[in-house]
């Protein structure tokens, strides 16, 4: 099978508008299940590949993601270049909430993750360069595709990779933008470390539901205003994609 793009939805991106001719594919990997069936289909006039990272039903929290499985389940498919949308709260002033932002940097504040393919017994250990961890070809093709569509991004950023599930504190957050981090999230590593052991062009496509502790006026972060801002946000990814597929 040739897979044109694979797309790993985020929170609140649980299925891909407009894909026709849809078929559903439980994959059996090395390393155990994947997060649910990645779902195939033809969108803009070429294959697409879904699948939805916790799961159709918002079942599998940040850090239980089977990140290997998902990963593996999309190559195995033929799937070449994989973009990643993900829920993330903003830090830096003009990241607020409904803004897309395409990072080009990752720190990594995750523990206890199988970050590797080279973590099983007998496997290669392959040091890679890490130098750059979002391909800029992919990541210009998206800038670019949202510019044709008429939808702002950001261009580059620094995604700040935590634990979760819940979210941080102020002072955790103080300490990301000391740190230099613009963007805090959940689930951007290993992921993306995953799709460079595997050769994937990778890119993501961060999408703002609120602004981190102590970056925003609100007192208390509302998880209502969160999934409200995600909706919104969400709504302008499929326009993005498909101009970039057109192109």
């Amino acid at each position: 099978m040739t897979i044109d793009l694979a797309v790993i939805g985020g929170s609140g991106l649980y299925n891909f508008p407009g894909l026709a001719n849809a078929s559903r594919h439980a994959i059996d990997t090395p390393f155990g299940a994947a997060s649910g069936d990645v779902v195939t289909g033809d969108f803009a006039g070429r294959k697409v590949a879904f699948l939805a990272r916790h799961g159709e039903s918002h079942t599998v929290p940040p850090h239980r993601v089977n990140y290997r499985a998902n990963l593996w389940a999309l190559h195995s498919l033929g799937a070449r270049r994989v973009i990643g949308v993900n829920a993330v709260g903003g830090i830096r002033g003009d990241m607020g909430p409904r803004v897309i932002v395409v990072p080009d940097q990752i720190i990594d504040y995750t523990h206890g993750r199988y970050t590797s393919f080279c973590d099983v017994e007998g496997a290669e250990v392959r040091h890679i360069d890490f130098s750059e961890p979002y391909t800029e070809s992919l990541r210009r093709e998206l800038i670019n595709a949202a510019g044709t569509a008429g939808i702002a991004v950001i261009d580059g950023g620094c995604y700040g990779a935590t634990q979760g599930p819940r979210l941080e504190t102020r002072a955790e957050i103080a300490r990301m933008k000391r740190d230099g981090c613009d963007l805090v999230g959940m689930t951007g590593m290993p992921e993306a470390v995953l799709a460079r052991e595997l050769a994937l062009d990778y890119a993501c496509l961060a999408l703002v539901a609120n602004f981190a502790a102590g970056c925003g006026d609100e007192a208390e972060i509302s998880i209502e205003e969160i999934f409200a801002h995600l909706a919104a946000a969400t709504a302008e990814v499929p326009r993005i994609l498909e101009v970039l597929l057109k192109s």
